[in-house]
């Protein structure tokens, strides 16, 4: 999950990653990460089987202010949703393919309501809320692969014949759409997801920018507000450059709208939107199903010394009031998280440009979405509000989990919550994953 903006864009090629893991295509901007789920009649393995997933970029950026995407898919091993599903039916664990799957092999909606707390929340909240996705290129498969994500887990229809769904361009408009792009369509497939899994009763519209450039990107995300979305999901990131904080006023200074942004997948390190002082930033947690009273534990999301949950301390931006951390003058990443690692991943359905099927995703690309539909359970934040602040009032409080062990990265030792999770605040997971709704309510 790339950004843009930077006036030395990423060396590496499609650093933009999504909430998820899957491959991507040619954009320009890189999305937080996504993968693929293991195929139901492949040969039994034991569950002991490691994870493996390739990385395709959307592109090397070319110019400043380009965006950079990458995405995870699964290609090997199994995924904790497959174990504890052999655990609970004594059924061996499947080995995942290099292909789409039959049926899903990651986590779905039951399992991120019952780990978030979210269950009753789901089911009873989020009618007449909008969530608006911000991503590059268009995905002319989106409406039809929501569809079929939907009906499997039995969530009611979503479509622009019933008002729930719609999907514009970065002007507003509805046939003008901007070209279509593989990779971006995965991305796009695992946000809808994602936002459909944590708030099925929510509206979503789908804002297209025509390429994957921080002024296409951020005036998407305007057109976003403008169509009255008070819950906004950005799924890509990029360098930090000394145009930020101009890019905070033009396009992310919105208070009163929840603005939610992938932290990254490369691990310690600051990103941009994500260090917007406006924006929450979402990091990434490994999620698994365990017999503790919860049922679930988590832990930051590190796979390796490049591929993880970014946090990290922001050159340029301002700290927030509501930021107290004294390890970093300016802004700290992350705010929040939800999971993100692959291994532990999302299902998502996707059909454009590759195998129509199920694959499982990681990356920051899935938290981003999954936390604009929990501000989305708990209502429409404070006209005059930077819903950011929210979840702070909260700490320490059970109203969020504790996300206490794991690091992405090596930072100083004056500051080693910034790379290293703790009790209480830290960069890779912010104050904590939501357990219920009240840490994201005024």
């Amino acid at each position: 999950m790339r950004t843009t903006t930077s006036p030395n864009p990423p060396a590496a090629p499609g650093r933009w990653r999504r909430v998820g893991t899957a491959a991507l295509g040619t954009a320009a901007l890189v999305l937080a990460g996504l993968g693929t789920a293991a195929h139901a009649s492949a040969t039994p393995t034991p569950t002991t089987a490691k994870v493996t997933w390739t990385a395709t970029p959307c592109a090397t950026p070319r110019h400043q202010g380009e965006l950079a995407c990458d995405s995870y898919r699964v290609t090997g091993g199994t995924t904790a949703f497959q174990k504890a599903r052999a655990k609970e039916t004594g059924a061996p664990a499947k080995v995942t393919p290099k292909a789409a799957a039959a049926a899903p092999t990651g986590y779905g909606p039951s399992d991120l309501q019952d780990a978030y707390g979210l269950t009753g929340a789901a089911s009873a909240n989020g009618d007449g809320e909008t969530i608006a996705i911000v991503d590059a290129y268009d995905d002319p498969n989106a409406e039809a692969d929501l569809a079929k994500y939907r009906s499997y887990y039995g969530l009611s229809a979503c479509t622009t014949a019933n008002g729930c769904f719609k999907k514009v361009s970065q002007t507003g408009s509805t046939t003008s759409l901007p070209s279509a792009d593989s990779g971006w369509a995965e991305e796009i497939s695992l946000d809808l997801d994602m936002a459909s899994a944590v708030c099925p009763n929510c509206n979503i519209t789908l804002v297209e920018a025509k390429s994957a450039t921080m002024a296409n990107l951020g005036t998407a995300v305007n057109r976003a507000v403008t169509l009255g979305a008070k819950y906004v999901s950005n799924s890509y990131g990029g360098s930090e450059s000394s145009s930020d904080t101009g890019y905070d006023s033009s396009y992310f200074n919105h208070a009163g709208v929840a603005i939610t942004v992938s932290a990254g997948d490369e691990g310690y390190g600051a990103e941009y939107p994500a260090a917007s002082k406006y924006v929450t930033s979402v990091g990434g947690t490994a999620l698994s199903s365990s017999s503790t009273t919860r049922g679930w534990t988590e832990k930051v999301w590190n796979t390796s010394s490049t591929e993880g949950t970014g946090s990290g301390c922001s050159s340029y931006d301002a700290k927030p009031s509501w930021q107290t951390d004294t390890g970093c003058s300016k802004r700290t990443i992350s705010d929040v998280s939800a999971v993100a690692d692959p291994a532990t991943g999302v299902s998502v359905y996707d059909s454009y440009g590759v195998t129509a099927g199920w694959y499982t995703f990681g990356g920051t690309s899935a938290s981003a979405p999954i936390i604009a539909a929990v501000y989305a359970l708990a209502g429409t934040p404070g006209s005059g509000d930077y819903p950011a602040s929210y979840p702070y009032a909260h700490l320490g409080t059970s109203s969020l989990n504790d996300v206490t062990s794991g690091s992405n990265g090596t930072c100083s030792s004056s500051a080693a919550y910034l790379c290293t999770a703790k009790s209480g605040y830290d960069g890779p997971t912010g104050v904590g994953t939501p357990e219920g709704i009240d840490a994201f309510t005024g």
